[in-house]
């Protein structure tokens, strides 16, 4: 990733945890990898005060407590929150999962390989896209609703 904030991943499963851990590893990605274990932890992170807010989030749908769909609808809700890229990373390949995370304004949704080395090529995938892509700054966002906020009040 082009900046050093961190990447926030959202998974329940310790092996799929580890995969990516090793995956940044293996491809000498620096951004700290912050785990979560489902929404409500993430929700909890993200809205600490001291939370550094993540350039990205990797997200999987099937978790316990608050799935990712119940997390994004939450998110994309938030005006803090709603412009932070979010890709699921999932093993769902259902057609139902894919449109509705689109409808959600998913960045991306990649159904995770099983095979370590195609889910390595994943991974740099992503970093390549968003070492690439321009990201908003997060304030300016906040920044710019508080305008329209005021605008619309009077």
């Amino acid at each position: 990733m082009k900046n050093t904030k961190p990447v926030l991943l959202v998974e329940d499963d310790s092996i799929d945890a580890m995969t990516v851990r090793r995956a940044f590893k293996d491809l000498n990605l620096t951004n700290k990898l912050i785990h979560r274990v489902n929404g409500e932890e993430a929700l909890e992170y993200l809205r600490s005060p001291d939370a550094e807010i993540p350039c990205v989030i990797l997200l999987d749908l099937n978790m316990p407590r608050m799935n990712g769909t119940e997390f994004l609808k939450v998110i994309k809700q938030d005006d803090c929150l709603r412009t932070t890229p979010v890709i699921v990373l999932t093993t769902s390949n259902e057609e139902c999962d894919v449109v509705e995370s689109f409808r959600l304004c998913v960045a991306g949704y990649i159904v995770k390989p099983v095979d370590y080395k195609k889910f390595v090529e994943a991974i740099r995938t992503i970093d390549l896209y968003w070492t690439l892509s321009e990201l908003p700054d997060r304030d300016a966002g906040v920044k710019n609703a508080a305008k329209e906020e005021v605008v619309t009040a009077h």
